[in-house]
This record gives C-alpha cells, structure tokens and sequence, in this order.
C-alpha cells in the first residue's frame, strides 16, 4: 500500500528567484518530515522555475508544478489543493519562511487531539527585504475570541495556517472569484464548519516590500463585501464596518506611526 504524506504544503509562486530558496528550506527543515511540498509557479519568466527543478532533484518531497501560460495566485492555490495528497493542508508563501522548526508538528498534534478543530494559526514576525524585524503580531487565541473578530479583519496570517484538507474541499476551496482576500474568506466559510485556533507562537517570518499584492481601494472593497456577506454568521459587523474606515485612512501613514497607532489600539482593546 503507497504511503500518503501527513501534510501537505502549498506554495505558489511567480518570478520569485531572490526569496524562494529560503521559503523552501524553511519547509523542509521541519521536524515533521511526513511531508510533501507542492511548489505551484504560475509562469515565472525569471529562474524561479530552475530553482524549483534543481532542488527537487536533490529532494523528492518536492513536487514542482509548472502551468501552461500565467497562473494567479488564487487558481495556483487550488490547483495545489487539488492534487495534494496529504490529510491536512499547510500554506506558505514564496516570499516568506517559516522560523519554528517545530510549527507543523505542534499544530499537527493539536488538530489530532482536537477532532472538532479544523483550522489553526500563529503569530507572524514582519521584517523587511533586508531581514530586519519590524513588528511581530499575535491574533486572537481561543476560538470564541476569533469568531468575536471575524468581521474586523482577518484573523490568521495565511503562510501560518494548517487546515483539515477535506473540509476545504467540502466549502469549494477558495473562492476564484476574488482577487483580494481570498484567505479571508475561506476562514469565514470554515468557521461555519468547526472550532479555529492560534498559537501564541510565532511561526513565519512575513516579508514586507514592494513585492507584495497591494491595492488599498479593492482591498477595502474586498473586504466590505465580505462583511456584508458573513454578517449573520459572525457578530459585529456595524463596529467593524466603522474601525474599518478609519484603519482604511490609517494605511496611508508612515509605517513608523501606523505601528505605534497599531499598538495603541491594542492596548486599548479595540483592535488585535
């Protein structure tokens, strides 16, 4: 009988060449090794591609996909989805790295304790394309503190999450439709399914530069419409639709003063 990996991870990529080496060790470096590692490249027109190849010679695990003509980033998702094999689905994105050798192991271990969790997260460090930290973020905990912040943003870092793979199947994986949080709404549809939680780990280091998909208006019209949307499912939509606007005017600060607001709102319990 053909043994399945434990989990499987799902990294998309596109012209990607300056970051992925590391995104992928990071991977294989876990000390859950009942891994396979679905690198999606989505028609890079660098050496992302190469990189993928070479290193999957040297290791299996790696299982490189190459589409035919440009790819985006949601389709990559579920194409990876799709042909995995494992029991439970990871993310990690090409730009980041996993900095706990132990992330997938302690969350593996809690889904298998918990059979009526079907989602789980961690804390994210932010540094800078040249690897110097900013600010490290912790979300909600427990899971009725979650739901109690569904609506306000959302409330898992995307390459700390490990979901039950079958589950996602059973909601149409994530929403093709969207170009902007994507993620966000697949917590939301899975919530209605079973219990979520965080750890008070940090798991990723998240880089943030020019890089990263960024476009301020459908952003926040992305995610106006998912409140609308999940607004019977979750509560507080009316002070989420209010802390949203001003977080809308906040993004246009300098991140020196958006991190000392961010921590302010913190303390005061208005945001997590």
């Amino acid at each position: 009988m053909k043994a399945y990996p434990l989990v499987s991870i799902i990294l998309p990529t596109y012209n990607s060449e300056k970051y992925l080496t590391r995104s992928i060790d990071s991977a294989l470096g876990q000390t859950n090794k009942n891994i396979e590692l679905i690198v999606v490249d989505g028609g890079s027109t660098d050496g992302t591609y190469a990189i993928i190849s070479d290193l999957h010679k040297k290791e299996l695990r790696i299982k490189p996909v190459l589409s035919e003509g440009r790819l985006n980033f949601v389709k990559s998702l579920n194409y990876g989805i799709s042909i995995s094999k494992g029991q439970y689905i990871a993310r990690l994105d090409s730009d980041d790295f996993w900095c706990d050798p132990n992330k997938l192991y302690k969350q593996v271990q809690f889904l298998e304790s918990n059979p009526d969790y079907l989602l789980v997260g961690g804390g994210i460090i932010v540094i800078n394309e040249q690897g110097e930290e900013l600010l490290r973020i912790l979300h909600p905990r427990q899971d009725s503190d979650i739901r109690g912040r569904m609506l306000f943003d959302s409330p898992f870092a995307h390459s700390t999450v490990v979901f039950r793979r079958d589950v996602c199947m059973s909601v149409g994986g994530y929403d093709e439709r969207l170009d902007y949080c994507e993620d966000w709404d697949l917590w939301l549809r899975l919530g209605r399914m079973g219990k979520m939680y965080n750890f008070r780990d940090y798991f990723v280091c998240y880089t943030q530069g020019k890089h990263n998909r960024s476009n301020r208006v459908k952003d926040r019209r992305a995610a106006f419409k998912l409140r609308r949307k999940y607004r019977d499912d979750y509560v507080g939509f009316h002070k989420a639709v209010l802390l949203s606007g001003i977080l809308y005017f906040y993004s246009f600060l300098p991140f020196s003063i958006r991190r000392l607001v961010r921590r302010a709102l913190m303390l005061a319990g208005i945001y997590q």
